[in-house]
Order: structure tokens, then C-alpha cells, then sequence
């Protein structure tokens, strides 16, 4: 309704400007204070001040007299309070608010026709998961929701880098040494498995006789060449690495949830003739040259210093050589692509882009979401030498957190037998895992982070558990007014796989799967009676959630939706405190039941966005 709204204010707006013979490109919407009985507000009249010679004020209320909001369905009063005009919605308006979020799809924008394709992860399958990588699937994840919900048809891609050095080093050290040359693994676990090869052949190409070096040095140019040339069994040797330990890396990515479409291999655009004919395209503009044999691309026209090496003297090509055939091949396919990048790729990126510009590509279709990496602070986990903290590690120590918390909290219904340990274990990862995603998807890319356990996992703080804790309040309540089966928690397959690998994180109804739901007819509800400031708030709190995945899904910004579900929790606890639903009169029950389902709704979706679970009991 929302979005609705602000179209009609935009509308009548133009159309006074117009009247008065002003100009209409910046209307200056924005959000009233919160105590202004408003939806929206205009700022218009301090950009027009100095062109009409007149005070703000004088201005606000000259356009005030303009505006004609008869039409409108939303809106019924425009006023002014200083220099700011302020809309003041209809009672259609919350009647329809209340009426679309009775839905469980509540806040899925209508499908739009443009394709995107997100990739985001593509870590180099070298070893687990960790950490300091955590950032990218968690936001690359929630750029995907959020534009899936907006409407996009989304396609979520892992590019994995099986080829290169690193590549070529790993194959050769995994059939080269023995398990009785490696230390015991971490994990019963694939990646944790082979990572072991990995790191014994490079500690052994640092510490060999130059005769050793020598000759492992040459096994592991004869694969690069091997996977250049196109040579099938070096494909198959490389394979044989790759598939198993993105196995096992895959295991720490559904603990997430973070799911994908289709894992693009890098080798299939050497396979296939792509890369070399990049290469020749490059090759003949006018801004490469060679260089001790290798070519390289000059980008001093895209403002960039330093050269892009697109082939070695060895004939072999580099990564960026074969991200710019696999960028081709996106564009054919997808009217937008989206990459989520480290901040450490920044001036790769940027080379990316210049030199699909001079390969004759529109660099309009690519965004690159840049992200600073995720710490943990001094001391609060064990850091294995040489590994770091690994992400299974921080799913755990979360997990063991949340459940201490968990426990402590519910130590009544557990005595009483109303929560068994399975009840327990369930929520504490959804809590656990939760706050993981939460509280890194919750900050801006672009700032580095620290995660902190005392802030995640806090059930009164702007917290994954403080937004978790009202979504579960507002099923006791339809459970205990007999409109919901309580804590039932239901899980259904969903279309983008996996996502029940946590339970309450079905995707929003609409496309494809649907949560258990509390039925109540809003027909023959009034909501006029909802007519407490509190229940106000709440209700145009709720009427703003379109317009958050709109605007977070235009910005690629996930983290504007967390903001919001601070927001909407808030609302809805001030709701809680001051207006008892089961106990109020019968009329004034069925509209507050009618609201909490709502809210339910809303904050489902909202958290389904971010990835993050959304327990019916805790």
C-alpha cells in the first residue's frame, strides 16, 4: 500500500508544481518525524524557495492550496508544518494494508520481465570454508533473495576457479603425497580431507632442494598446459580435486543456508574455444602490446594504471582472460549480472570492466558489489596455525551459544516437558545460525566488521534473536486464540533447494511453497477500531515492507531490509506492551488478531530475505 501511496503523492505533487508553473524533477519525499500524524512528507518547498523569492514556509503553503488529493485513494489531507508539506493517509489505506498482509506472500512484488544472474562465493576450492570469507555467501545470498521477492527471476552462480596455478599445485600435491606424509584431518569431511594435500605441497615447494622444486615445478606446468591444451585426462585429474572438496565446501554452505543454480567451471571456457578468442580480440585493439612475451592491455584511458596481463609468455591464460569470456557468456544469457567481490578485487573488477568495454560489451549490465571482510575479536575462538577460524567452527561456537541462551530462557517448558531436546536443538540453530547471518548482513558491504557473540546473540538488542523472538510471540499468540497450531514449525520443499535444511525458512508463499498459516477473515473486520497510536505504527510499519524489498533489491542493499525488521519488531513489542489482543472486546480482538497476523507475515518474509530463520516457538 505503500507503494501505492507514494505514487499518488508524487502525482499530486507533479500536478501542482505544474499548476504553478514550477519545476517537478526533485519532489523531495521523504518520511515525516514520528510525531507528525503523516505517511510521507515533502521537502519541495526548500529547493524551490530561492527560485519562487518567497520563505520555505510561504512556499510549502502556496503548493498545500495546489495540491488536489480528491482522487486519491490513499491519501485525504495535505498540511503544512513549516516549510514541509505532509500527506496524511485515508482509512483505505490501512483497511488495505491489513487486507494484503493477511497474505503469507505478503511483500512478493509482482514478477517483472528482466533475468539477473548473482554470483557470489566462487571461493577458490582449495580448502574449507572460512571466516574471513564468511561475507560474501551471507550477502550474495541475501542480494538474491531480496531480488528474487522484488520480482526478478534470479539465477544464483558459483564460478569456480578450476584452473590456474593454485589449481595445478593442488592436483599435483594430492597424487604426489601419501596420508602417511599429513596430519589427521580437522573433520571427517572432504574439503577437510584433501586440504591436507594442499597445504603439504606448498609448504614443500618452500622448503625443497632446487632439484625437487625443479622437477615438482614441471608436473605442475605440464597440468596448467594440459588444462590450456584442452587435454582430457588433465581435465579428469583436476576434476577428480575440484568435485570432491567443492563437496565438501558445499556442507558448510547449506549449514547457512546459502544454495545456487549452477556451478560454472572456469575450464569451460578454455574448453570450448572462448578464452582464446578473447585473447585474438585483445590482441588486435590498438592498446595491447607485448611485453617480455606476454601481452598486455593498456588502461590508462579508464583511468586505471596498471596494465591488464591477459596472456603469460607461456601462451597460458590468466584468470581475469577467462572472467571475461565467462562475462560474455552471463551477458547472452542474463539482462543484468551481479558479482559479489571482496574488497582485495577491487582494481581486478575494474580491469574486468575496462576490458569488456574495449571488447565491445555493455558494462551497464554488471554491477560489483564490494565487501570488506568479516573478524572475529582477539580470544574469542582458538585459531588453528596456518588455517585460521573456519566457518564451521563459528556455525558451532554459535550454535553451542545460542543453545546455553536458549536453555536458560525456556528452562521452565523444558522442566515442564512442554520442549523436549530435539525443541532445543532445533531452535538453538535456528537462533545460532541466525545471528551469524544476521549480524554480518545487517552492516554496510563496504565497512569492515567484527563479529562480536555478545551482540549477536542478544534476545533484547537489535539482534537475529530479538526479530526471531517476535515472530515466534506472534504465533503463541494465533496458537493460543486457536489459529495455529503452535511451534509446528512447518518445513516444505522449496524450488530453490535446500531451504529446509533449518526449518521456518520456508520461502514466502507465491512461488512455490507456503508456511503454516493462521486463517482469519479480514472481510468482516473494521479497521477502524485499530485506532491507538501504537496500532497505528504498527500497521504503517507493516504498509512500508514492499517498499523496503523494492528499494533494497534497486540498491543491491540487504542490509536496509535488517534495518527495517529492527523496525518493524519494535513496532510491534510498543504494540504488544500497550494493547492486549486476546483479552481486549470481541471487535476490537478479531481486527488486533487480525494485525498480529500481519505483522507474522511481514516479519517472515522480511527475515526470509535476510536468510535468516523464522522459529514459530522459542
Amino acid at each position: 500500500m505503500f507503494l501505492s501511496l507514494r505514487e499518488e503523492v508524487e502525482a499530486a505533487l507533479r500536478e501542482a508544481l505544474s499548476a504553478l508553473s514550477l519545476p517537478t524533477a526533485d519532489l523531495g519525499i521523504e518520511e515525516p518525524p514520528e510525531d507528525v500524524p503523516a505517511v510521507l512528507a515533502s521537502s519541495v518547498a526548500f529547493r524551490l524557495a530561492g527560485e519562487r523569492g518567497a520563505p520555505p514556509p510561504e512556499v510549502a503553503s502556496e503548493i498545500a492550496a495546489e495540491v488536489d488529493v480528491g482522487e486519491c485513494a490513499y491519501v485525504t489531507d495535505v498540511s503544512t508544518q513549516g516549510p514541509y508539506l505532509n500527506f496524511t493517509p485515508a482509512e483505505a489505506y490501512y483497511a488495505d494494508t491489513l487486507t494484503a498482509a493477511g497474505d503469507a506472500g505478503y511483500g512478493r512484488l509482482p514478477a517483472r520481465e528482466e533475468s539477473v544472474v548473482v554470483e557470489h562465493t566462487s571461493a577458490n576450492p582449495t580448502g574449507p570454508m572460512h571466516v574471513g570469507r564468511a561475507r560474501n555467501p551471507i550477502i550474495g545470498d541475501a542480494i538474491s533473495r531480496t531480488l528474487d521477492l522484488a520480482g526478478y527471476d534470479v539465477s544464483r552462480h558459483y564460478y569456480v576457479n578450476d584452473a590456474g596455478r593454485q589449481i595445478a599445485v593442488f592436483t599435483w600435491a594430492a597424487e604426489t603425497f601419501d596420508e602417511a606424509d599429513l596430519p589427521a584431518p580437522e573433520r571427517a569431511r572432504a574439503d577437510y580431507d584433501l586440504v591436507r594435500y594442499y597445504r603439504k605441497g606448498s609448504s614443500f615447494l618452500e622448503d625443497a632442494s632446487d632439484t625437487e622444486r625443479e622437477a615438482a615445478e614441471s608436473e605442475i606446468e605440464a597440468i596448467m598446459q594440459g588444462l590450456e591444451a584442452g587435454d582430457e585426462e588433465t581435465h579428469e585429474r583436476v576434476g577428480r580435486v575440484v568435485d570432491r572438496m567443492l563437496a565438501g565446501m558445499r556442507f558448510s554452505l547449506d549449514r547457512l543456508p546459502v544454495t545456487f543454480d549452477e556451478f560454472v567451471p572456469e575450464t569451460r571456457f578454455m574448453r570450448n574455444g572462448n578464452t582464446e578468442t578473447i585473447a585474438t580480440r585483445l590482441e588486435e585493439d590498438d592498446r595491447a602490446f607485448l611485453e617480455d612475451g606476454a601481452w598486455q592491455l593498456d588502461l590508462t584511458d579508464y583511468g586505471i594504471e596498471k596494465e591488464l596481463v591477459f596472456l603469460r609468455s607461456d601462451g597460458t591464460s590468466l584468470y581475469t582472460t577467462r572472467d571475461l569470456a565467462h562475462h560474455e557468456w552471463k551477458f547472452e544469457r542474463f539482462d543484468r549480472a551481479v558479482t559479489v567481490l571482496g574488497e582485495g578485487h577491487m582494481l581486478q573488477a575494474s580491469q574486468l570492466q575496462a576490458a569488456l568495454s574495449i571488447l565491445g560489451n555493455d558494462t551497464d549490465q554488471l554491477t560489483d558489489v564490494l565487501y570488506s571482510h568479516v573478524n572475529l575479536p582477539e580470544g574469542t575462538m582458538s585459531t588453528r596455525e596456518g588455517t585460521g577460524v573456519d566457518l564451521d567452527d563459528l556455525l558451532d561456537e554459535s550454535i553451542a551459544r545460542a543453545r546455553e541462551e536458549v536453555e536458560d530462557r525456556l528452562e521452565t517448558r523444558i522442566r515442564d516437558d512442554a520442549l523436549d531436546d530435539g525443541d532445543v536443538a532445533r531452535i538453538a540453530e535456528q537462533v545460532g545460525i541466525g545471528a551469524v547471518r544476521y549480524d554480518i548482513v545487517s552492516k554496510q558491504p563496504s565497512k569492515a566488521i567484527t563479529f562480536e557473540w555478545d551482540r549477536a546473540l542478544d534476545f533484547e538488542a537489535q539482534s537475529a534473536p530479538y526479530v526471531q523472538y517476535v515472530h515466534a510471540r506472534t504465533c503463541g499468540i494465533l496458537a493460543e486464540a486457536g489459529l495455529l497450531e503452535e511451534g509446528s514449525d512447518a518445513t516444505n520443499d522449496d524450488p530453490l533447494g535446500a531451504l529446509d535444511a533449518i526449518p521456518g525458512d520456508e520461502r514466502p508463499a507465491g512461488n512455490g511453497s507456503e508456511r503454516s498459516d493462521a486463517a482469519i477473515d479480514v472481510e468482516g473486520i473494521d479497521p477502524a477500531v485499530l485506532e491507538t497510536p501504537e496500532e497505528r505504527a504498527l500497521l504503517e510499519t507493516i504498509a512500508r515492507f514492499p517498499a523496503a524489498i523494492e528499494a533494497a533489491a534497486a540498491d543491491l542493499a540487504p542490509h536496509t531490509v535488517a534495518t527495517y525488521t529492527r523496525e518493524i519488531a519494535e513496532a510491534f513489542n510498543v504494540f504488544y506492551r500497550e494493547c492486549p489482543v486476546l483479552e481486549a472486546p470481541e471487535e476490537v480482538r478479531e481486527a488486533r488478531l487480525a494485525l498480529v497476523v500481519a505483522a507474522r507475515h511481514t516479519v517472515a518474509n522480511a527475515l526470509w530475505a535476510l536468510g535468516v530463520a523464522a522459529p514459530e516457538s522459542m
